[in-house]
């Protein structure tokens, strides 16, 4: 069965993406669009606009034009969003980088996306200026002061005094205003072509909840070159006029001071800080009453630790859902009458999209309570993936709908639970068990501060379930097996634990599992050659 969005439907406006957001300030010029919350810097609605255009002139004096692409590698600054509304305005695309990348990482996605011009901060020029000789990029341009580099701020003088003609989105459908890389539901990362009408109707789909108001204060500490924190928090923001406060990286104390200090009503953020937020003893030090809502997303958030830090910081928790194929969201779990009971989900499909969930044997359409694949359809589903018309084949349907790779299952109101991963499934003779559930169920122990579980091949079960885990307290393996083998059918059961100091995670949060199968088989392997 196709589960419909019970919220009324949306228009989309066929502009482009900065003309949507940023076209008419009306009131908003003076008000502040973003605070640079380290420094308390101020820039002001009217100075993103204004500076945005100087900047897409400056980029068209040097060549961009229509489909041509500038690479961002930046922690979160005011500039970060000026940087990105140019490279739109003067008809360009913005592939967005993580600063965190290996320099390999880098050169695949500069090559790969055809990047001409390289946006970034003087910290990491050199390896900037390292990529650069293994790609195609012409001019590096660094947000402040560096040798050897344009500054953005002599760019944005030069725009303002040149008549270069801007290309500008001819089509708002067609266009691409960002080439994010994701690596889908399988294999590698690639670009996900999203156009401006894909992102603008996004925003107006998620923005159609009135989750943020025009005197709220968002806090961004969730990386732009992330989709989450480019399109839901630094865009969504900015339609809706209200301020972002920037934090280049993320550090509990830090952005406990920030909330306090800049009194932010609004946050962002992933599974582990609001695990955090629910457990960690520091919380009780700061004035949290400001946050009116937190919102978790791009990893599954279990219910005991959503309700615990709802009632820790006595504010609403609640869910999204969606991918970079998505651009990204397209489940929210928000409303003024929202159940309270379905904490542990992430809602219905948002206005405009439609969902299935799909047998992951045969691949026919499932009921309510039946667990499959999540498929969604709508308008922010993007264009394809750039230059890879299988991987697109294999992921977008000739009926239009996304396959996102991911286990879920729906109630009878549509609300879904996202179980995991199909990836990630553990096969335990037969039977699939979800990480995300033992984790979760892991979570609820007072002795365990974080954990990850990954299957673990097995000569007689196939694979059976490991629990990396980061301790709170004292308690040892057993008694942590145990505490699962109570709550759980008998072939979920945790049959290895392993203590570690840190759960590898992505910067949007995400536990790289990947990570410590990688490191589990290398363990392996070197006890097999010990034997020997």
């Amino acid at each position: 069965m196709i589960f419909e969005s019970p919220h009324p439907p949306i228009t989309v406006p066929a502009q482009s993406f900065s003309d949507y957001l940023l076209g008419s300030l009306g009131d908003r010029r003076d008000k502040p669009a973003f605070i640079e919350g380290p420094t308390g810097r101020v820039v002001t609605y009217g100075q993103l606009r204004d500076q945005a255009r100087a900047a897409a002139r400056g980029l068209a004096a040097r060549g961009l034009g229509r489909g041509g692409v500038v690479a961002i590698c930046s922690p979160n600054l005011p500039e970060y969003a000026t940087a990105f509304h140019a490279v739109a305005i003067a008809g360009g695309c913005s592939t967005t980088l993580n600063p965190l990348s290996t320099d390999d990482e880098l050169v695949e996605q500069l090559n790969d996306s055809g990047a001409r011009w390289f946006i970034t901060i003087p910290p990491l020029l050199e390896r900037a200026r390292s990529v650069q000789a293994r790609t195609g990029i012409e001019e590096i341009i660094v947000f402040g002061e560096a040798e050897g580099a344009t500054a953005f701020a002599d760019l944005i003088a030069e725009g303002r005094g040149s008549d270069a003609e801007l290309a500008g989105v001819a089509d708002p459908a067609e266009d691409l205003v960002t080439l994010p890389y994701s690596s889908g539901t399988t294999g590698r990362s690639k670009g996900v072509m999203l156009t401006h009408r894909n992102v603008v109707a996004n925003i107006e789909q998620f923005s159609a909840f009135g989750l943020v108001k025009r005197d709220d204060v968002v806090l961004a500490v969730l990386p732009f070159f992330h989709i989450y924190g480019l399109v839901v928090i630094m865009s969504g923001a900015l339609r809706e006029g209200a301020t972002v406060v920037t934090m280049p990286r993320f550090d509990l104390a830090e952005f406990l001071d920030t909330i306090q200090r800049h009194r932010a009503t609004s946050l962002y953020v992933v599974p582990p800080i609001v695990l955090a937020l629910a457990k960690h003893p520091v919380i009780d030090n700061y004035d949290l009453s400001s946050v009116n809502w937190i919102m978790s997303g791009a990893a599954p958030l279990g219910e005991e630790t959503a309700v615990a830090c709802q009632e820790r910081i006595g504010c609403r928790v609640f869910q999204g859902y969606g991918m970079t194929e998505a651009s990204p969201v397209t489940h929210l779990c928000f409303g003024e009458d929202e159940d309270t009971g379905k904490i542990g989900t992430v809602g219905p499909t948002i206005p405009g999209t439609e969902m299935m969930i799909v047998d992951l044997e045969s691949g026919e359409p499932l009921g309510p309570g039946e667990e499959g694949e999540v498929w969604v359809r709508g308008p922010q589903v993007m264009k394809g993936y750039l230059n890879n018309p299988e991987a697109t084949a294999d992921t977008v349907d000739d009926e239009g709908w996304l396959h996102t790779g991911d286990v879920g299952r729906a109630d009878e109101d549509g609300y879904i639970t996202i179980v995991d991963r199909a990836k990630e499934l553990i096969k335990y003779k037969g039977y699939q068990v979800a990480p995300a559930e033992l984790e979760d169920l892991l979570l609820s122990h007072p002795s365990v501060a974080d954990v990850a579980v990954i299957p673990v091949p097995d000569e007689e079960a196939g694979d059976i379930p490991k629990a990396f885990i980061v301790r709170a307290g004292d308690v040892d393996p057993e008694a942590l097996m145990d505490y699962v083998a109570e709550r759980v059918a008998p072939y979920k059961k945790v049959r290895v634990v392993e203590f570690l100091d840190e759960i590898p995670k992505s910067a949007s949060g995400k536990i790289l599992r990947r990570v410590l199968v990688d490191r589990e088989r290398a363990q392996v392997a070197a006890d097999a050659e010990g034997a020997a």
